[in-house]
């Protein structure tokens, strides 16, 4: 999909899109406990659909119509069956639900894009590899087959925090256990996220300290009913009109929650006031979006920008390829970006890198200078409706047919 965004004053109130790491967790407690569920306020993006369709692939039922999913779990350790699970492009998907695939002496193959397959996925190797549990890895998938032994893990912190997700959804299926992670510990806010719902569906696990998490022994998943709350994460693209000009009520947004990303009006705030420097060590998916607006504001620097290059795309050579188009320079090492303030019309198509957020970091400068992007149907992977909700607040956008 091809759009053309004019440059446009933007104003009015929408609703957060609901989150998707929290939709992600609520749909796999729901798929792993006895009995019914059901989660309400849920977009259904294509990382959720795939997590969905990968616990139908376990023996779960998931149904979801109208923003709703009415789930009947499953126990995966009774899983006798081959099982393929199609993860399309989504990583908490491929991650979260992997281990859960070894509580089985049954095949599993986990499926996805090159690119998906080609992200980090060494964590569940090595643990395969230390306890002779079958693993192979192909380009567009991942073949395990085996049980896990023991419940005391250590692992890298710094790596993805996707990995300390999926092993805390299958330790009480182990009869619980720890899990010890080697600094740096990076993303706790989303470990903290996946403990929250954990604990909504009736297991408690905890930090016994800065590295360590205990999930205590006998302990089994309860099915719940539960709303998903608002996103922080896709709704910075929304508040960031205000940046430009606009004058944009978000609502829906839990003050209180536990979502690492909620600090993007902190980071706004100082974007305005000056030429800041911002870690994204626990705030990774910010980064899009920060890039794009001190490109159009004063400039920033950001460190801790290792992870965005192991994302949909590489994020930091993304942005920089089409920042430039808007006349942005940036300049980039290893572990830092610098983005100098500059913002002019592009004079030639945007590229969306098959990167959702990518795409909407585009439209929100897009949005004040006007610009064509093309792969615009990225955004469909996280927040499907994000250009409806552009229009409703005035932003004024066209699809364009592809030959034009």
């Amino acid at each position: 999909m091809t759009v053309r965004i004019l440059p446009s004053c933007a104003a009015g109130t929408v609703q957060a899109p609901p989150s998707k790491s929290m939709a992600h967790r609520l749909l796999l407690a729901a798929g792993l406990c006895e009995g019914q569920s059901e989660i309400t306020h849920l977009a259904e993006s294509n990382d959720i659909l795939a997590t969905a369709d990968c616990l139908n692939a376990l023996g779960a039922s998931v149904s979801i119509q109208g923003g709703t999913a009415a789930v009947s779990g499953t126990d995966p350790t009774k899983r006798r069956h081959a099982a393929v699970l199609p993860c399309r492009e989504s990583g908490s998907t491929l991650r979260f639900l992997l281990p859960l695939c070894l509580l089985s002496d049954a095949e599993a193959t986990l499926c996805g894009t090159q690119k998906l397959l080609s992200r980090p996925l060494s964590v569940y190797e090595d643990l395969c590899r230390s306890q002779g549990v079958r693993y192979e890895a192909e380009k567009t998938s991942v073949t395990v087959a085996g049980r896990l032994t023991g419940s005391d893990f250590t692992i890298p912190g710094g790596i993805s925090s996707q990995f300390v997700t999926g092993l805390l959804y299958t330790l009480p299926f182990l009869g619980g256990g720890t899990i010890r992670l080697l600094p740096p510990v990076e993303s706790r806010s989303y470990i903290d996220l996946t403990l929250s719902a954990l604990d909504t569906f009736g297991v408690h696990a905890a930090w016994t300290d800065e590295t360590t998490l205990s999930v205590p022994n006998g302990q089994r998943l309860v099915a719940r009913s539960m709303a998903i709350e608002g996103d922080w994460s896709n709704a910075a693209f929304l508040e960031g009109l205000n940046l430009l000009g606009g004058n944009v009520t978000v609502t829906g947004l839990n003050e209180a929650s536990l979502q690492g990303d909620r600090v993007y009006r902190r980071h706004f705030t100082a974007l305005q006031n000056g030429t800041p420097a911002i870690d994204l060590c626990d705030c990774p998916d910010l980064g899009p979006v920060l890039f794009a607006l001190a490109g159009a504001l004063h400039g920033a620097t950001f460190t801790g920008i290792g992870r965005l290059r192991m994302k949909e795309s590489d994020r930091v050579a993304a942005m920089q390829t089409e920042l430039l188009k808007f006349g942005i320079r940036t300049e980039a090492d290893e572990s830092t970006l610098r983005v100098y303030g500059g913002l002019h019309t592009p004079t030639e198509p945007l590229f969306g890198h098959n990167d959702h957020r990518v795409v909407m970091a585009e439209s929100l400068l897009c949005a004040a200078v006007g610009g064509v992007i093309t792969g615009a149907e990225a955004v469909a992977k996280s927040f499907p409706d994000f250009f409806a909700q552009y229009r409703t607040l005035g932003v004024n956008l066209h699809e364009l047919d592809q030959q034009q």
